[in-house]
């Protein structure tokens, strides 16, 4: 039995149709990354000043001359190439400071990793020297493994690690390799 001509055209446009229709997908994410190279940062800025709130209360301040946005990749973060001030209030907006000559805030953690010449002096007069430090922000924790040297109002004390909540109320020094009395 023959198909007359009409419906063998009809036929095959249907099946052209379909196919068309099955073989679409929704690309709108790659149509957004034109022009973005994987390597490249989505953005960048200049004289940066980035405050965090909590119930209308200033709870840190972040500070740079310069952030790199690579929110474009799987695991997205914001990098400072040219150092970082962060200034961490407590409930009576005592402001300790912490400065770095480099760091990376990663989003999906709320970590920020401060590396190079760490120094963290509390409003108590506490200082911290490290190498590398991480700020926790979502459990406002610091803490590191790496060799740090903790100046306090009685003592200097060298180790390898340490781990405080941000007011440093509950500072350690962690593995302590020499303490000594500070003399007045």
């Amino acid at each position: 039995m023959k198909l007359p001509l009409l419906h063998t055209i009809k036929y095959g446009v249907i099946a052209v149709a379909m196919t068309l229709f099955f073989s679409c997908k929704n690309n709108f994410q790659e149509v957004k990354k034109i022009g973005v190279s994987d390597n490249e940062p989505l953005g960048v800025a200049e004289n940066i000043n980035a405050r965090r709130t909590d119930s209308g209360r200033v709870v840190a301040n972040l500070v740079s001359p310069k952030m790199l946005d690579f929110g474009n990749r799987k695991f997205g973060y914001s990098e400072f190439p040219d150092g970082v001030t962060l200034y961490v209030y407590d409930a009576n907006q005592q402001k300790s400071t912490i400065v770095a000559d480099y760091a990376i805030r990663y989003e999906g953690t709320d970590l920020i990793d401060l590396q190079g010449n760490v120094v963290v002096a509390t409003a108590q007069n506490d200082t911290l020297f490290a190498e590398q430090l991480y700020f926790d922000q979502t459990k406002e924790w610091v803490f590191t493994n790496l060799p740090v040297t903790y100046k306090s109002a009685d003592y200097i004390t060298h180790g390898s690690g340490f781990d405080s909540d941000k007011d440093f109320t509950k500072a350690e020094v962690l593995e302590i390799s020499g303490q000594f009395a500070v003399l007045e």
